[in-house]
């Protein structure tokens, strides 16, 4: 166990607030994972804010669909989906029941459990690199299609669940554009990040796919 690290599970509430609140305090909170190997918690460094349906860059832009209707709450629940054919990215709904919203876990510190992760993240040069960036983050957690629609508000056996943390001071909370989001949504300077943080992920803005000739 972590010395000094708050224990205490966050709550429905936490989360049943405006994206753009949610996401920044979610950062220096903790993420605990529990897997058939046993338990990995990772501290969140970095994470992007989804505003749904005035989001150009969300899911949920035009609305609700089979893939996407976890991001319609209610918050606390995980909104898990699959990219580029071949990674998982892991996001927690926030916002009322109905108003879809949800904040991308860009990356993080894992404090316990690194010998679960490194197998999954065998690529990883070090332990900063377990987790830094989102596909990243959810291979080392063990993140599948499977925990789609997951409460993580802690009960009793739940894969998943976050704890209060120890949340940064708000002098080292930065912001800024979003990574790889182009369009209308690519100006909006919703990823928040620990300023200093070695397992922040480096920023790459949007590039467009070359169509075939």
């Amino acid at each position: 166990m972590i010395e000094g690290l708050d224990r205490t599970p966050l709550t429905r509430d936490f989360f049943d607030r405006p994206v753009l609140e949610v996401a920044p305090d979610l950062l220096g909170r903790t993420l605990v994972r529990i897997t058939g190997d046993g338990p990995i918690e990772l501290r969140l460094t970095e994470v992007e804010a989804y505003a749904g349906e005035i989001d150009p860059g969300s899911h949920a832009f035009r609305g609700r669909t089979a893939r996407n209707s976890v991001m319609f709450g209610p918050p606390g629940h995980a909104y898990v989906y699959f990219t580029y054919g071949m990674w998982h990215c892991l996001n927690l709904v926030c916002g009322p029941e109905g108003v879809a919203s949800g904040v991308l876990l860009r990356a993080g510190e894992v404090q316990v459990g690194a010998e679960l992760s490194r197998k999954r993240r065998t690529s990883a040069r070090s332990d900063r690199e377990l987790a830094k960036g989102p596909a990243r983050l959810a291979t080392a957690l063990d993140i599948d299609r499977g925990l789609n629609g997951t409460d993580a508000i802690a009960h009793s056996g739940a894969p998943l669940s976050v704890l209060h943390g120890t949340p940064p001071p708000r002098d080292l909370v930065r912001n800024g554009p979003r990574t790889g989001v182009g369009g209308d949504g690519a100006a909006h300077p919703w990823r928040f990040w620990i300023d200093g943080d070695p397992t922040v992920s480096l920023y790459r803005p949007h590039a467009p796919r070359r169509r075939a000739t």
